[in-house]
């Protein structure tokens, strides 16, 4: 026994930093501690009550190993800060602990995080080849998708590393490893798990700005982790990680085989031989193995699964619920793909489930979703709910939808009832309003013609209408939040 505690970062219960109070420790790595907390007495009221914290010390660390910590912690803020995606872990804040009777602590960054409900790792202890397993893949691809497409590396995908949340989803996490690329390439520690490790990196070519990485690092770590996954081993032999390590070295040089496990069903063999090419330039990349993914697991494509904002937040409950009831989908429907769903701080997302999670509807049917026909970087409308029937899309204002440069027919003859806002994120006006006129540009301040707007959506929201009035017009806005004048915000400036 040497007495060491097993975790990194002692923090004292009930320790005050910033809006937070520590709680019970959730998990440790190498270098952090995660501690559970919630929002202390006087905390901002626009944070979540709970969250997790995420320490990276300091204490009596050598000079070396504080620069090293603090790049780890420096790269994580870096693209938490940057990308904003459904399925990597959200961030809300980062602190620095200046407490001098506290020498362990003192200096040292903590990374406040949306709170998980565990990760796929304590899963996996509980039950090797859990039946969700094709629906978790799916969601751990597209962040995959969505990180590459933005220009980075994870660098250390795990099961440890895919956190589970309250709504069911799940959330890549730990970007300590993480590398921006710089053409094909990024540069990241020479520090990952072996198991999960693409053999070039088992033993990589370093300089100064660390070992060369590849977004097919990433695919290789998926194919091991998918096998994991579905069928409780790993596909290369080894009865431990070194043994495993010194396999997939044979493997890329030709001398071993891969060990895929018969119970691995024929659709994901495939895709795991795809991910598990023994050189770099044979690995498929991550938006063709996410549609290779959603097939073998039954879910609707899904290119980038969009975060519905709240249109508004207002203190007054009553009043948020039924406002929010007139526009959107109740929150118990779950329908072909997506389930609407609620954080803890009352932020409504869509999030990704598997086919046969659809929801019978009154009728015996299943609920269906079309917002996927919307193009990229478009504002879409429908004539029917849940993005159904017969749909208009515009990348720009649009004065007249009869009469303008893209007419949209049926909406002279009927209401528009659900509506996705999909424009791309460089736009400097994304959010949309639209107007039950045509000719909305008013000249001047038109009280009249302002009155006539029907309502906005927010970027990458989506969501069903009340489908009583027909909008004729539409324009894109800097905010939804600035110039409101609509009946919403009427109603809630009465209550203020």
């Amino acid at each position: 026994m040497t007495g060491r505690h097993p975790h990194p970062v002692l923090v004292p219960h009930g320790y005050r930093i910033g809006n937070w109070e520590v709680r019970e420790p959730l998990a440790s790595g190498a270098f952090a501690t995660v501690y559970a907390a919630r929002a202390a007495a006087g905390a901002d009221p626009a944070l979540p009550r709970r969250a997790a914290l995420k320490f990276l010390p300091t204490g009596t660390r050598t000079p070396r190993q504080l620069r090293h910590l603090r790049e780890l912690s420096e790269r994580e803020v870096e693209v938490l800060a940057r990308l904003r995606t459904p399925r990597l872990i959200r961030m809300f804040e980062t602190l620095t602990v200046d407490d001098p009777d506290h020498p362990e602590l003192d200096g040292a960054t903590v990374i406040v995080l949306e709170r998980a409900e565990g990760s796929l790792d304590s899963v996996l202890a509980h039950d090797p080849r859990p039946a969700s397993g094709p629906a978790m893949l799916t969601q751990v691809c597209e962040g995959l998708y969505q990180l590459h497409r933005a220009g980075w590396v994870h660098g250390d995908l795990k099961p440890a590393n895919v956190l589970l949340m309250g709504d069911g989803s799940v959330r890549l996490a730990d970007f300590n490893m993480a590398a921006e690329l710089h053409g094909t390439h990024a540069y990241a520690p020479a520090f990952a798990t072996p198991d999960y490790t693409a053999p070039e990196l088992l033993w990589p070519e370093l300089d100064e700005r660390g070992a060369r990485v590849r977004p097919s690092a990433d695919i290789w770590a998926f194919g091991v982790f998918a096998h994991l996954v579905l069928s409780g081993t790993f596909p290369l032999p080894g009865g431990s990680t070194e043994a495993r390590a010194d396999a997939a070295t044979r493997y890329a040089r030709g001398t071993e085989e891969l060990r895929l496990s018969p119970e691995l069903p024929e659709p994901w063999r495939r895709i795991v031989l795809a991910c598990l090419a023994p050189t770099h330039a044979r690995r498929i990349t991550a938006e063709p193995l996410l549609r290779l993914v959603e097939r073998a697991a039954d879910v609707p494509r899904s290119a980038r699964l969009p975060r519905l904002r709240a249109p508004f937040r207002h203190r007054h409950p009553v009043v948020a619920a039924l406002l929010a009831a007139a526009l959107v989908l109740p929150a118990t429907l779950v329908g072909g793909g997506y389930a609407y769903v609620h954080y803890d701080d009352g932020t409504p997302v869509y999030a990704a489930l598997p086919a046969a999670s659809r929801a019978p509807t009154r009728s015996g049917g299943a609920t269906s979703f079309g917002y996927h026909r919307c193009p990229p970087d478009s504002v879409c409308f429908f004539s029917e709910h849940n993005g159904n029937g017969e749909m208009c899309d515009w990348r720009a204002d649009d004065a007249d939808w009869l009469a303008g440069d893209r007419p949209c027919a049926w909406a002279g003859g009927g209401p528009v009832r659900s509506i996705f806002n999909n424009l791309a994120d460089g736009r400097t006006r994304r959010d949309v309003a639209y107007y039950r006129g045509a000719d909305f540009e008013p000249a001047g301040f038109d009280r009249t013609r302002e009155a006539q707007r029907t309502g906005c959506t927010k970027h990458q929201a989506m969501g069903n209408l009340a489908g009583t009035y027909a909008p004729r017009s539409h324009r894109l806005v800097d905010s939804c939040a600035t110039g409101e004048s609509s009946t919403v915000g009427r109603i809630l400036s009465v209550l203020d």
